[in-house]
């Protein structure tokens, strides 16, 4: 982390290395220090918006970056509106069949859970999510499997589902 930032410290702010080691860095503290993470991932989402404004791979990686940092530090409501706009970023830039795509719509489901938003996450994983999963990726993938069991949870921790809910969730 430190030592990566370091050595490129010294380059002209619109040197890719610098801005990577910058990534280096924000990804390094999140897990363990997300309080000192976060003024870094956020000077590095601003880096590569104005430096690389097209890069929309490293633009959607450094927000997802600093939705855990939020979540992490209990900002659970800033990581759901980063997490809505990677989403819809991710289908704008990918498509909605795409795998990344779905994983972003899988990590924006997570949070409407972690903020009891168990009415946005049912019909987002039941109508929106899951349908394409199970066409683009299968029955079997992973993700799709993630999804169920995210709509599972949304059913059961739901105290306004009633039995047509789970019905529907047979699809």
């Amino acid at each position: 982390g430190w030592a990566c930032w370091k050595t490129y410290l010294g380059r002209p702010v619109t040197n890719g290395n610098r801005r990577e080691a910058m990534g280096v860095l924000g990804s390094s503290l999140e897990p363990f220090r997300p309080e000192e993470a976060l003024p870094v991932l956020e000077a590095n989402l601003a880096l590569i918006r104005r430096g690389w404004p097209d890069d929309e791979d490293g633009i959607l990686n450094t927000q997802a970056s600093l939705s855990i940092c939020y979540s992490n530090l209990g900002r659970l409501d800033e990581a759901l509106v980063l997490k809505r706009e990677i989403y819809t970023r991710s289908v704008a830039a990918f498509g909605v069949s795409h795998e990344n795509t779905i994983l972003t719509g899988s990590n924006l489901a997570s949070s409407f859970h972690s903020l009891h938003l168990y009415g946005e996450a049912t019909p987002f994983l039941r109508d929106q999510l899951l349908p394409v999963a199970r066409r683009s990726l299968g029955l079997d993938h992973h993700l799709t499997l993630r999804l169920n069991e995210r709509l599972s949870a949304a059913l059961a921790y739901d105290p306004e589902h009633t039995r047509d809910d789970l019905r529907l969730n047979k699809r």
